[in-house]
């Protein structure tokens, strides 16, 4: 069990867990995620997490098929300036590693934004917080999870 696992059972929504052969050459996690579950990629949704201002940080949470626009996440954000976060940092405050960070369950609760695509889905997959594992839940309850709101943050 992960942290975003136990979250999500305490909370009591529902879910479901995803696994499969995570290859450690695989160039997009997200992407890769969609090809093993067989999934459309506008349902996966990969978690990037960025610095605000240059000191705090968010999370982003978007479909694996589109890029996130910093502009649009900061200004979702209200902050003025947006980039992407450090590894090192993003690792110490959220306790999964790159590749395997998870919305939920965060060591750290950070800020968090959710593409408003995902409004259009009945159930959405996002990394249940190790490589090679996903969890599908409705995005209302992620957003729930995570009190987080729905914001355009993509192309």
């Amino acid at each position: 069990m992960t942290p975003a696992i136990n979250t999500a059972k305490k909370a009591k929504v529902d879910f479901k867990i995803h696994e499969y052969s995570h290859d450690p050459r695989a160039a997009s996690y997200g992407q890769e995620a969609a090809e093993k579950l067989g999934v459309d990629p506008d349902r996966v949704f990969k978690t990037l997490v960025v610095a605000m201002n240059g000191k705090d940080l968010g999370v982003a949470v978007l479909p694996v098929s589109c890029q996130l626009n910093l502009k649009l996440f900061a200004k979702a954000m209200g902050v003025k300036k947006a980039a992407m976060a450090d590894q090192k940092q993003v690792e110490n405050t959220t306790g999964y590693i790159l590749g395997g960070v998870s919305p939920i369950g965060q060591k750290k609760r950070l800020a968090t934004v959710v593409h408003n695509s995902a409004e259009d889905l009945q159930t959405i997959f996002v990394s249940a917080g190790k490589r090679g594992l996903d969890i599908e839940l409705a995005p209302k309850d992620l957003v729930k999870l995570t009190r987080g709101k729905f914001n355009r943050i993509c192309e």
